[in-house]
């Protein structure tokens, strides 16, 4: 088959960004031995310099639907300046077997859990044989508060470390040298973290250390420039802060670039993205199935299922999946899928032949290629066992959603105005979902940000095979399944016992 020469530059472009992303990644890794610890059923990685002596400890914890992976950035710059950075999942996050349990609406439930959770990852990383005895916490978001209570009852952690903190178990004087790092596009987090410090000091500012790491008491707050609540994962000024913080706090020296792999994973992304495009154009080609929807059509697919979707299912208990609000999204979806495709049904319009090789092509470039460079390098994408039976139940209520989206959106054909109002459209009936249950679907407010990144990512993945094959049933059941599958590795896995 002929390649188009913009095609064929477009490959020769996007195999050179991934091969040097790639390269640039894990030249971050080189001199440091990374090795799998296992903490009970808690997996764990430990990262440390190859040439290095005993040295702290320090526990580095994700936030809510994280994993280790999102946390690497930390653990290579800590690990390069000669620290033990021990890295691990969470229960019900990223491949840990065990369940999230208890209440997390209270301090005394899942909050409880998850403190063991980091004592006994603590203990096992101060009993091996590189570390020497001292140790710190580090820990974003979710992870920020359960590392402040933590280190208020353990006296052997001598930093912590929380970056976009909320924890309201801070304390005049504890924990013991408490760093708090906030993106400067996360307002209200960088205003709780300047009332933490006023509580040892009322004349506290940002960027201000308050009493003295070297001894105990010190607090400081910083601001990461230009970031926001994941990006401050990866700022260069963020990571040297918490390197400089725990040099002060354990009298040690560190020097040389920090490991700022956020714009090399980015680079990686676009390049396999990029990649999409020449790759498509090797799929059987097809004929258009149907003219462009009427503009009455395509709003009465788009606007009365995001009307009526958060309306009907306000009062159903949805509670069938070992998953937290998994299971309402797989009903949303199904239910908002199912009228699209009823309404464009009655209007004459029809999913019509399926490209199975498009479909299938566009399924394994999503999970295994994007999905394998998502796991290696941002969070967990390979799901363990107990989460295949949730990815299926997902893709019940995805593959439909999907489908009738691929039918308005013209199998990648239309205007970005339909796209945009389409898209924007089911998004809005997440929010009036939450808006009418905000107590039981709280937690979709941090997922919409991840189905925002799909629409873009793999929508424009969508489009490259839906323009070549001309198969709205390719685009939908393919996007389907990747978008089951990146809900099911996301979400946190739950049980209430």
């Amino acid at each position: 088959m002929r390649v188009s020469p913009p095609r064929l530059l477009a490959l020769l472009a996007g195999l050179l960004i991934c091969a040097v992303a790639i390269w640039r990644l894990e030249d971050a890794r080189a001199g440091l031995t990374i090795t799998p610890l296992a903490v009970g059923s808690t997996p764990a990685t430990v990262y440390r310099r190859t040439d290095g002596g005993k040295a702290p400890a320090v526990i580095i914890a994700h936030g809510f639907a994280g994993s280790r992976q999102l946390m690497e950035a930390y653990a290579l710059t800590l690990a390069r300046a000669g620290y033990v950075a021990v890295s691990f999942d969470f229960e019900g996050h990223g491949r840990n077997p065990t369940p999230m349990r208890g209440d997390v609406t209270r301090i005394d439930g899942t909050t409880q859990y998850l403190k063991r959770e980091i004592g006994r990852v603590t203990d096992a990383a101060l009993a091996l044989p590189s570390v020497d005895g001292r140790v710190a916490l580090l820990g974003h978001s979710m992870a920020s508060d359960i590392i402040v209570r933590r280190a208020l009852e353990d006296p052997r952690v001598a930093a912590t470390v929380a970056v976009s903190i909320f924890s309201e178990a801070v304390t005049q004087t504890e924990p013991r040298n408490l760093l708090m790092i906030d993106g400067a596009w996360e307002p209200r987090l960088r205003a709780d973290a300047l009332q933490n410090a006023r509580l040892a000091d009322p004349a506290a500012r940002e960027g201000e250390t308050i009493g003295d790491p070297a001894r105990g008491d010190g607090r400081r707050t910083v601001v990461a420039p230009d970031v926001e609540h994941v990006g401050v994962l990866y700022s260069p000024t963020a990571l040297a802060e918490a390197r400089s913080w725990l040099d002060a706090v354990f009298h040690r020296e560190s020097a040389g670039p920090v490991a700022a792999t956020g714009g090399w994973i980015a680079l990686l992304l676009a390049g396999v993205v990029l990649l999409s495009w020449p790759l498509a154009a090797l799929l059987p080609g097809g004929e258009r199935p149907f003219p462009t929807l009427r503009r009455k059509t395509f709003l009465l697919a788009t606007l009365i299922p995001a009307a009526v979707t958060p309306l009907a299912l306000a009062r159903v208990d949805t509670h069938f999946l070992p998953v937290l609000v998994a299971d309402y999204l797989a009903v949303h979806l199904l239910l908002y899928g199912a009228l699209a495709l009823g309404i464009l049904a009655l209007s004459g319009v029809r999913i019509g032949r399926v490209a199975w090789l498009g479909a299938l092509a566009l399924a394994v470039y999503g999970v295994v290629v994007f999905g394998g460079a998502m796991d290696r390098y941002v969070a967990s994408f390979m799901p363990t066992l107990a989460r295949l039976p949730i990815i299926a139940a997902i893709a019940v209520g995805a593959v439909p959603y999907m489908l009738s989206d691929s039918l308005v959106t013209d199998n990648g054909r239309a205007s970005w105005l339909r796209v945009l109002v389409a898209r924007g459209a089911f998004l809005a009936s997440l929010a009036a979902a939450v808006a009418l249950d905000f107590q039981r679907l709280f937690f979709l407010i941090l997922i919409i940000p991840l189905i925002v990144l799909f629409f873009v990512v793999f929508g424009l993945m969508g489009g490259f095979v839906g323009r070549r094959t001309m198969s709205p049933g390719a685009v939908g059941i393919g996007l389907g399944v990747i978008l089951a599958w990146t809900l099911g590795v996301a979400f946190p896995m739950f049980s209430a016992g």
